[in-house]
């Protein structure tokens, strides 16, 4: 043991010796080169240059460039290093500040997650609220309410740019949802309107007037996009979410912000730090609509805090195309192979069985609604609280897309509007275009003749559906006008109505007439 001691004590002694010769050498080496060596360089050429008197003119003239030269590689080589050294420190201080950059993302995606649940429980108590206290709501209903909260958790496991969309995707592959309808859910558009204010009456503790409802469902046979509008308190944010509940497809409740001036605030954006898509709770619900074979409800709450125009164009635009195979939102540039399973080369598709529900109030804190978002939808204005309905217990509907679609398109096929009232009707229109200047257009005669079948369907007479579009179509651009100059106009107008159609037969015309003179 002894003899091995020995041994090693003298193998580290030789090794660190030799460790300190190699380092002493390079030392000196360097030492002897700065030290020395170019002292002597600088006297041999001082010597060659000044004591040998050989030299001709050519020699001081190649003398100088080479002393030139040299000076300058010294300069460019010691530039060199200066500029890798700060390229390595810049590069560095990147990677560091990525790193923090990421740190960063990831704490702000945990907040966001909070700031969602908080968000949900602010809606669900505000919504119980608006139904008296009286009605449960869970905060699942309002956001994903297909989705379980174990799966929730599993977020992480995902991968690719589309964590939420790609849960959806998986969720649906092993819950297909299939609507089974019976014989008590076979309801014709009367029938199915009686029956929602019977269930919310029962139920929910919300009651609606039959007229509003009816609109309500002719609304749904006419555009995508509905504008429920009125003084606040009278159940506009609780329409929507009670035909969720009765069509057993929970409504999404999106709150419009103040600060949202592009798309990118409904959609969201490619974050390029993550390389993630941040998704937004609107994104997802219009994705998982198309696993749905129900009616599915998007509600904007109080959409006009915002202008509508600026974050809601591209939807607009997009539903005016003829071909709802064309309703094409572009979400990424290209496609990859980890996307979601029914993107289109990174584009989505807005599904026929999605309803965009705006809710609007009319204050000094919104934007007034412009021509472009009224024309492409349709209002319904809701100014007065219905009466309390002492309704039995009714069960709501396990009703299909396919099947409400169906009863739409029957009532359009089967109903149309008489001669005689249509002659009459464009009659009016020819008295508004010379007077007031304002036009009934393609767009909004497309809408009367879809909204005005489905409106009788639904138990009313053709007379009231045609007097509620002029009201909510032609009369509400009469605001934009000086109407102080145009009241012998306007009783002219009174009087032709009851001239064309019967006296008092267009009251909802009537009265708005009558509003409008006051405001003059």
């Amino acid at each position: 043991m002894s003899e091995f001691a020995r041994y090693y004590y003298n193998f580290l002694k030789a090794f660190f010796k030799n460790f300190g010769t190699f380092f002493s050498s390079i030392g000196k080496a360097f030492g002897k080169w700065f030290g020395t060596d170019i002292k002597n360089y600088f006297k041999d050429l001082a010597d060659a240059s000044i004591h040998n008197s050989e030299w001709n003119a050519l020699d001081w003239v190649a003398y100088v460039v080479v002393l030139f030269i040299n000076i300058a590689f010294i300069v460019l080589l010691i530039t060199l290093i200066v500029i890798l050294c700060k390229r390595y420190n810049k590069f560095r201080g990147r990677e560091i500040e990525k790193d923090e950059l990421i740190d960063q993302v990831q704490l702000l995606n945990k907040k966001v997650v909070e700031l969602v649940d908080e968000k949900n429980k602010i809606l669900a108590l505000r919504v119980s609220q608006i139904s008296g206290g009286e009605t449960e709501v869970n905060p699942d209903d309002l956001f994903n309410p297909q989705l379980a909260p174990a799966e929730e958790e599993e977020q992480e496991e995902y991968t690719g740019r589309f964590i939420k969309l790609i849960q959806v995707d998986n969720f649906y592959r092993s819950n297909p949802e299939y609507t089974i309808m019976t014989s008590n859910d076979m309801l014709d558009l009367s029938g199915l309107c009686d029956r929602f204010i019977g269930y919310a009456a029962s139920q929910l503790h919300l009651y609606y007037a039959k007229p509003v409802i009816a609109r309500y469902i002719a609304g749904m046979g006419t555009s995508k996009v509905l504008i429920l509008e009125g003084i606040s308190g009278t159940g506009k944010t609780s329409l929507p979410y009670a035909m969720g509940k009765f069509f057993n497809k929970p409504a999404s409740i999106i709150s419009v912000q103040p600060s949202w001036r592009d798309r990118a605030e409904l959609l969201g954006y490619l974050n390029e730090f993550t390389k993630r898509f941040n998704e937004t709770d609107f994104l997802k619900c219009v994705y998982q609509a198309g696993y749905s074979d129900k009616p599915n409800f998007i509600v904007l709450d109080e959409m006009n805090l915002a202008r509508i125009e600026y974050y809601f164009a591209e939807f607009l635009s997009v539903m005016e195309m003829p071909d709802p195979s064309q309703w094409l939102i572009d979400v990424v540039s290209g496609s990859d192979p980890t996307d979601p399973k029914l993107f289109i080369n990174g584009k989505l598709l807005i599904n026929q069985n999605i309803w965009f529900i705006g809710t609007a109030n009319k204050d000094d804190s919104t934007f007034t609604i412009t021509d472009k978002v009224y024309d492409r939808a349709l209002p319904i204005v809701i100014n007065h609280k219905a009466e309390l309905v002492d309704a039995p217990y009714t069960e709501n509907v396990q009703m299909s897309f396919e099947y409400i679609d169906e009863l739409f398109k029957a009532a359009q096929r089967d109903i149309t509007i008489s001669a005689r009232v249509m002659e009459s009707f464009m009659k009016l229109d020819d008295f508004i275009q010379a007077k007031f200047k304002i036009a009934f257009g393609n767009r909004i005669m497309k809408q009367i003749r879809l909204f005005v079948p489905c409106y009788i369907a639904c138990g009313f007479t053709e007379i009231e559906g045609l007097d509620y579009m002029l009201c909510n179509k032609i009369l509400r651009k009469f605001e934009s006008l000086n109407l102080s100059f145009l009241r012998n106009e306007l009783d002219q107008l009174s009087a032709l109505l009851d001239k064309l159609f019967g006296k008092r037969a267009f009251a909802v015309s009537q009265d708005y007439i009558n509003d409008l003179k006051k405001i003059s």
